[in-house]
């Protein structure tokens, strides 16, 4: 189960909040046993740029070969 404070990839397109998979967010709550969770996601200058309830079904943990990459957001 992935913990509090762990970072995730996003899996599937959000578009509501304007996040694509392959974002890359925080852990900031677990929910319902590791059935969903809250993450925040960062801008790379390190503003909010969204929080959101994602099931678990829609993340993977990050893995030691997983690489940054940027991409502007669709929404402000």
């Amino acid at each position: 189960m992935i913990k509090e404070h762990e970072r995730i990839v996003l899996m599937t397109p959000l578009p509501k909040e304007g996040l694509e998979p392959g974002d890359v967010g925080t852990v900031v709550h677990v929910c319902k046993d590791g059935q969903a969770y809250e993450v925040e996601f960062f801008t790379l200058d390190g503003h909010t740029a969204a929080v959101a309830t994602v099931e678990a079904s829609q993340l993977r943990p990050v893995s030691r070969r997983d690489i940054t990459h940027t991409r502007e957001l669709s929404i402000v």
